[in-house]
């Protein structure tokens, strides 16, 4: 059972560090890739650039939580939380590609 696990891919556990705009200040977020390739496919899915869609991320969390103690952390539950069916319905999709537009 364990296999499938052992054998994956180094490259998908390759840190990555990546420069994003949030909040007006420049800032460096380093993931695993395989956490980038899932926030990438999260931003498209809501019709986002990836650093558009951190970016946001961020602005709505610290407006209903008032802090964020680990952002990268939040970032790789949010990619778990996508993976567990977490996604936005097809017409908050909509809405959201229309807003971006």
């Amino acid at each position: 059972m364990c296999r499938v696990f052992a054998e994956q891919d180094p490259e998908g556990y390759r840190q990555i560090n990546r420069s994003i705009r949030i909040g007006g200040h420049s800032t460096s977020i380093q993931l695993e890739s395989t956490f980038w390739a899932l926030l990438d496919e999260i931003a498209e899915s809501q019709g986002l650039t990836t650093p558009k869609f951190i970016s946001k991320l961020y602005d709505e969390a610290i407006e209903i939580r008032g802090e964020i103690p680990n952002f990268a952390s939040m970032l790789r539950t949010t990619c778990a939380l996508y993976l567990r069916g977490g996604r936005p319905l097809p017409e908050e999709v909509a809405a959201l590609k229309q807003e971006a537009a």
